[in-house]
């Protein structure tokens, strides 16, 4: 999967507020108007203490095989891709059919909303490329998602 930006660095980019401005509006089809469920679904799945947020996902993912890919995610350099049917996998079909039903879009949207988002969401969230602590995880995620609903 190309960079979106690889004339930035992730600290520029978390910096001067790309993340919010260019990358994710473009990516979650946002047109000034309301955003995609997409923006509260990655919320969701990123910080929720009954999955354990972003570390349960990392778990989840160790746990079917995904180790490489959601380490290059965390870790600095390139992010490698995901396919929708291997987040279906990874997060689980009970799992993804309980956030379309709440979310009243496909499961297959969803799968295809989080292959392409996660990699670079997870990315900009671990610039040190380290999962942060829960507490700045969900700071992060809510300032990501103050900036992408005030636009």
């Amino acid at each position: 999967m190309p960079r979106l930006a690889p004339e930035y660095s992730k600290s520029e980019v978390k910096s001067d507020k790309l993340l919010a401005k260019e990358f994710l509006p473009k990516l979650l089809g946002t047109s000034g108007s309301s955003p995609s469920p997409l923006v509260d679904i990655i919320t969701s799945l990123l910080s929720n203490p009954q999955t354990g947020g972003l570390r349960g996902m990392a778990e989840s993912f160790k746990g079917q095989g995904m180790e490489d890919i959601i380490n290059s995610w965390i870790a600095t350099g390139q992010n490698m891709p995901i396919s929708p049917e291997q987040i279906l996998q990874a997060l689980g079909k009970n799992r993804l059919q309980g956030i379309s039903d709440k979310a009243g879009i496909s499961p297959d949207e969803i799968s295809g909303g989080l292959a392409s988002l996660l990699p670079e969401i997870i990315d900009k969230l671990t610039p040190q490329g380290k999962l942060p602590d829960s507490g700045l995880l969900e700071q992060e995620l809510q300032e990501m998602k103050k900036k992408i609903v005030g636009f």
